[in-house]
């Protein structure tokens, strides 16, 4: 047997200590949480509060949560699937979707905390209406994201977690940002990451961020996909948006459609149901009135088998008797 070098010794294993469980699963970025949960001392126990945005493979989630120390606390949630409440039927994690799931999340929040009036955003009305613009307001030393603060009380204060996302120019995660600061959250950011951000010559096209909000891209891709159907003769439309044209959404009612829904939004952001699912189940209550039928015994079935192929026989024969009587005729006929 060849010399084999050791290149770990047994004191290198008696000191081998495992990583945290999160980071063997690659779910969290301890060095980044690091930053965004711990707080100074001299904060008296005030905690930091995170605003994490999460995709899945169909949805999006918006939560606001802050860390204990028996672990993270979800203070609000908004999740993507809730949008059909409010007239979207189909596309719950494109840039849109993530967009309205921040601004439900953040008027939810504001509801949740008093401060639904003192701290509305942009949008509120017609003459303020989104148009991709940063919001900030300098009062001091200290800079607050949003459009103007209130003499009481100063804005709710959130700092974005994304996670393991990439955070690559035009992402989602930054759309949900968006939503929840125009919402009126005080969330610190620049324009940098979001869509219409031109890195080379450092400009910035708040109305190409605009269209993207209300579904711009979107309604062209629709509308060259059903151009090239007619072409083709294929059905690449149907397969890509057949949930928008069953609900007879075309490609020109799509930002009508999406702005409805902003204003539904900020009309009324509470859930459907106050109490949580679980909670529900637990309530629902057993119809008593009905009765499971007895089950048969074995002689019971067997009686039922037999009575089966008696009626199948009687079936049998009389169809052989006019199958007869019908040659009988033929004959007379003749």
């Amino acid at each position: 047997m060849p010399f084999v070098k050791v290149l770990k010794t047994k004191a290198y294993f008696k000191r081998f200590q495992v990583k945290y469980k999160r980071r063997r699963q690659c779910r969290t970025d301890y060095y980044a949480r690091k930053r965004l949960v711990v707080n100074d001392k001299n904060k008296y126990n005030s905690p930091k509060y995170r605003l994490c945005v999460r995709f899945s493979n169909k949805f999006c989630v918006v939560q606001v949560i802050y860390a204990d120390i028996q672990g993270d606390k979800v203070m609000c949630e908004a999740h993507s699937r809730e949008l059909k409440r409010f007239g979207i039927p189909a596309g719950y994690k494109n840039y849109c979707s993530a967009y309205m799931t921040g601004l439900l999340c953040g008027r939810r929040l504001l509801k949740q905390l008093g401060m639904f009036d003192m701290y509305t955003g942009v949008g509120d009305d017609e003459e303020d209406e989104v148009t991709g613009e940063i919001m900030s307001v300098e009062s001091g030393k200290k800079k607050y994201f949003v459009d103007e603060l209130d003499d009481d009380r100063r804005p709710f204060r959130v700092n974005l977690d994304v996670g393991l996302k990439r955070t690559t120019l035009g992402s989602k995660l930054f759309g949900a940002l968006k939503g929840a600061a125009d919402a009126g959250l005080d969330i610190p950011h620049n324009e940098r990451k979001f869509p219409g951000y031109n890195p080379d010559d450092k400009e910035y096209d708040a109305d190409f961020h605009r269209s993207v909000i209300f579904g711009a891209p979107i309604a062209d891709y629709m509308r060259e996909l059903a151009e090239a159907d007619e072409e083709n003769g294929t059905d690449t439309f149907e397969k890509q948006f057949g949930a928008y044209k069953k609900a007879g959404v075309s490609a020109d009612d799509l930002e009508d459609l999406i702005l409805a829904a902003h204003k539904q939004i900020r009309t009324n952001p509470d859930r459907a149901h106050s109490e949580s699912a679980k909670v529900r189940a637990a309530a629902r209550t057993q119809d008593k009135k009905f009765k499971r039928a007895r089950r048969l015994s074995k002689a019971e079935r067997d009686a039922r088998v037999q009575a089966k192929k008696a009626r199948l026989e009687e079936l049998n024969s009389d169809s052989e008797e006019e199958s007869d009587d019908d040659d009988d005729e033929e004959e007379d006929d003749e």
